[in-house]
């Protein structure tokens, strides 16, 4: 298997912007600062490992949605290929938990990261199942760290059930 086709980009980088994904609904007060803390544009480069390694370079954003969410849009670039996503981030009281809820044109990926207060920030983890555009089926595991308002750190790993076969990505982002 090539692990650096077109698809498998796709599928990786996906994983990565599913990663720094999103939330639904309804948060008080110090939740919603908190969450406040990280609106702006951010950017990411980091390591995508698997038979080879390359670079991938991200841009995210996030802004202030409707009543308690924040909305985000990004975009990575690797060899070529890009993927955007969209998505958005809230503290949903009814749950009692952080979530982020992530949309992606590749093969269908959407999925919802549960969050989780740690010090200073929110970790965001996601483990996801799904077949990539190649009808290959793919474990998806991936944490988010946000942390002091101004760090951002995104990991992903990807298995290919059907070879064993891995997809490995680490991007640390800056505010700015």
């Amino acid at each position: 298997m090539n692990l650096f086709g077109p698809v498998t980009r796709a599928v990786a980088v996906a994983g990565v912007l599913l990663a720094a994904g999103a939330m639904p609904a309804f948060a008080g007060p110090a939740e919603m600062a908190l969450l406040e803390s990280y609106v702006g544009s951010w950017n990411g480069k980091g390591t995508l490992k698997g038979a080879q390694e390359e670079t991938v370079v991200c841009k995210m954003s996030l802004s202030k949605g409707n009543g308690t969410k924040l909305n985000y849009t990004g975009r990575c670039s690797l060899a070529g290929a890009q993927l955007s996503v969209t998505g958005t981030i809230a503290y949903v009281d009814a749950n009692k938990r952080y979530e982020a809820v992530m949309n992606s044109g590749i093969g269908g990926f959407r999925g919802v990261a549960i969050g989780v207060k740690k010090g200073d920030g929110v970790v965001f983890d996601l483990k996801q199942r799904a077949e990539d555009d190649s009808g290959n089926d793919v474990s998806i595991a991936s944490t988010v760290a946000l942390s002091g308002g101004n760090k951002m750190a995104v990991s992903f790993h990807a298995v290919f059930n059907e070879t064993g076969d891995t997809i490995d990505a680490s991007v640390p982002f800056t505010k700015g």
